[in-house]
Order: structure tokens, then sequence, then C-alpha cells
């Protein structure tokens, strides 16, 4: 992904990045940081498109699973149909139309889940990959803030 790429470039700047005497504080590049958030964003999109399609996608999953459930159920039910004068046949029939019913139930239940997993799963890098961002650019203001403010005092100093 992307997103993490960039995200490891802001790493690579901070820990590169020259720090103040006597803190822990550093200098970056303002405008380097800020063109890495921008790529960011125009990245984020991407991600919550392929969230929206991994949606559509487990509802198609599911219609057809639904669908191929509708359709086996009135197999069955026309085999029943069929076998409807002999007792032990009909019997038979019913046992295998619920298990039919049974598998296809499951079946569905699984293909949602996983679906549903998988698209939680995304949501939660997209989110982690936000709040890392987000973390990545307090610290960044809040080191730009320090220096600003070391500035002012060294000038202060100065005079």
């Amino acid at each position: 992904m992307e997103i993490f790429t960039l995200l490891e470039t802001i790493e690579e700047l901070l820990e590169n990045s020259k720090t103040l005497p006597f803190s822990n504080k550093c200098v970056v590049d303002k405008e380097e940081i800020s063109d890495i958030v921008r790529e960011i964003r125009l990245k984020l999109p991407d991600e919550l498109k392929q969230a929206k399609w991994v949606k559509e996608e487990r509802t198609r999953i599911i219609e057809e699973a639904k669908k191929e459930g509708e359709d086996i159920v009135k197999e069955a039910e026309n085999r029943i149909i069929a076998m409807i004068d002999e007792h032990e046949i009909t019997r038979k029939a019913y046992d295998e139309k619920q298990r039919i019913i049974d598998n296809a139930n499951e079946i569905a239940r699984e293909m949602s889940e996983g679906t549903k997993e998988y698209a939680d799963n995304i949501l939660g890098d997209i989110e982690q990959t936000i709040l890392t961002l987000k973390n990545s650019m307090d610290a960044a203001q809040m080191t730009i803030d320090n220096a600003v403010d070391t500035l002012k005092n060294n000038r202060k100093e100065l005079k």
C-alpha cells in the first residue's frame, strides 16, 4: 500500500531530521511533510473505493447464494412432487431438501462472515493509517511550534 510507504517516508524524515540542542525536538521541512500529507489524502479515496467494492461484492455474493439456495429448494420441491406417492422416498426427499437448505444457509453465512471480516480489516487498516497520520502530523506540529517558540526566545535573549 502506497499510504504506508508515504507514512514510512514521514517517519524517516523525522528520524533523519536535525535535533535542536538540549532537547528532543527536531527541525523538519514543512513543505516536504505537507507534500506527503497531500499525497496520502489523494490515496485515501482509493482505499475507500476498495472498501465500497468489497461491500457491494459481499451483497452480490449473498444475493447469489440466496438465489442458488432458492433454486436448490425449488429443485428439491419438484423432486418431492415427482416422488410423492412413495412414502419412504418422500421422507428421504424432505430430509435431503432440509440438508440442502441448511448447507446453502451455512455457505451464505460463511460467505457473509468472510466478507464482513475482509471489509472490517480494510476499514481497520484505513482507520489505523489515518490515526498514524494524525499522530505524525500532531507530533510534527508540536515540533514546529516548539522550534518557533525556541527561536522567539533566542531572539528575545539577543535583544
